[in-house]
């Protein structure tokens, strides 16, 4: 579990809300912290399992496997194994750390995130070990979370490890979003768009989700391995033209979602097979927050859990929010903790280093310069945001004085996409580590 002491800041040290502000935010990670999650929605009467009002009945001859892939696939196989006890066969367990982490009956192999690599290619090769042959009484349970996409993969014929990253590389260097991404996934991979179910059927399948994406739509949610794909290869195809890739990716790509292979669709059998069921997303943590805030004495808003968009300029929208709020009390009186979550994307331009998150902090500099009783907070809930140690930074009032004291321009820094050095100048990036669990973005706006 997440201690608020994890959150302190140089900004968060030097403010009288500091603590109570690290409260808040310990709050909304540990309401999904992915362990509890389960616990909280698995039951075990006797030889049977309760989950939500669905019935599973554990019988002797019965195989069960568990198969979890994702940033939170530990805690969350550790507690369903801890519920199954002697009715657990086996299964694999795909996380993105797993150090310190052993199972006697569940096999550990680390995944390659956010770029899959050789090991995310022999997980995928490990699942299908696993499924293929399964029989209809068997019973396997799915934990899925957010970044299990990258953590497990296994390609469509034609299609090599070395495509994919050329491809994953492109997309996520243009900015393209999560949905988008996750349309090529899954017609590029055996195991997403419903295709775990596919190769497991005619076993019954469980999946518990902690969904990462806004909206929470099943198929996006680590590219939706056992659930049904709404769109079409002509779709992916479309995605490569949106962001004007076709001559910037391997022709192995296009040759593939031109090939006929497709995913399996809304209304096919298999799916009568197949229970997914959330357990955890963006809107309990947010609420979770705000819960504590009013606890604080803070006057609770729950602004809107969809961001998405460029991370500069959702944040010039939320400073408007914010310095509205300051000067009217609207759409909550002072103090108060206004709480937006979701996903932002960045488009690099330049070399530097940092995350949608630090991203989205650094271009809120210059936005809240000189309202000195605000704080801007933006943190990736997975405890790491892009290719950093840091999970978001924290913005207040006083940060442009203090970067112009030290000779830092934000301007210059933005137009670097270099957010992180930046903030670690000023000793202002959110650093908790990584939190094991995985629901997109919340952004924290208060007033004092």
């Amino acid at each position: 579990m997440i201690v608020p002491a994890q959150f302190l800041t140089r900004s968060l040290r030097h403010s009288p809300y500091g603590p109570v502000i690290t409260r808040i935010l310990a709050a909304g990670l540990n309401a999904v912290h992915p362990g509890e999650a389960v616990r909280r929605f698995v039951k075990r009467e006797k030889n049977k399992l309760r989950i939500a009002n669905l019935l599973y009945p554990l019988e002797k001859d019965q195989r069960t496997f568990i198969i979890a892939f994702g940033k939170a696939s530990l805690p969350m196989a550790d507690s369903l194994a801890e519920i199954l006890r002697d009715r657990l066969t086996g299964g694999v367990v795909i996380p993105k750390h797993a150090a310190g982490w052993t199972s006697g009956r569940l096999a550990v192999m680390e995944g390659g995130h956010p770029v899959p690599d050789e090991r995310s290619l022999a997980a995928g090769r490990r699942v299908i070990e696993l499924i293929s042959g399964l029989r209809e009484e068997d019973l396997v349970f799915c934990l899925i979370s957010g970044g299990g996409s990258a953590l497990m993969a296994a390609p469509v014929g034609g299609v090599t490890l070395s495509d994919l990253q050329a491809l994953t590389s492109s997309l996520l260097a243009c900015g393209a979003s999560i949905e988008d991404i996750n349309i090529l996934r899954r017609h590029l991979d055996l195991l997403k768009g419903g295709g775990l179910a596919r190769l497991a059927f005619p076993a019954r399948v469980v999946s518990l989700i902690l969904s990462d994406v806004v909206g929470n739509p099943l198929e996006a949610i680590a590219s939706g391995p056992t659930a049904p794909d709404p769109t079409t290869c002509a779709d992916a195809l479309a995605v490569l033209e949106k962001y004007k890739l076709p001559k910037k990716i391997p022709e192995s790509v296009i040759t593939a979602l031109r090939s006929g292979y497709e995913t399996i669709k809304p209304g096919d059998a298999v799916f009568e097979n197949v229970d997914n069921l959330l357990v955890g997303s963006n809107l309990i943590a947010a609420q979770a927050a705000l819960k504590q805030a009013d606890i604080e004495s803070f006057h609770p808003y729950l602004l809107r859990t969809d961001l998405q968009g460029e991370a500069r300029q959702v944040a010039v929208e939320l400073c408007r929010t914010l310095r509205w709020a300051w000067q009217t009390g609207n759409p909550a009186p002072r103090p108060a903790c206004i709480i937006a979550g979701g996903e932002t994307t960045v488009t690099l331009v330049g070399n530097g280093r940092g995350g949608r998150n630090t991203e989205l902090a650094l271009a809120s500099v210059t936005e809240l310069a000189d309202f000195p009783e605000v704080m801007l907070l933006s943190l990736a809930t997975d405890g790491e945001d892009g290719p950093t140690d840091a999970a978001g930074a924290v913005v207040n009032g006083e940060t442009l004085g203090r970067a112009f004291a030290m000779g830092l321009d934000p301007v210059d820094y933005l137009r670097r996409n270099d957010s992180y050095t930046f903030f670690a100048a000023l000793d202002d990036l959110l650093k908790p580590g990584p939190t094991v669990t995985n629901v997109h973005d919340l952004i924290y706006l208060f007033t004092f």
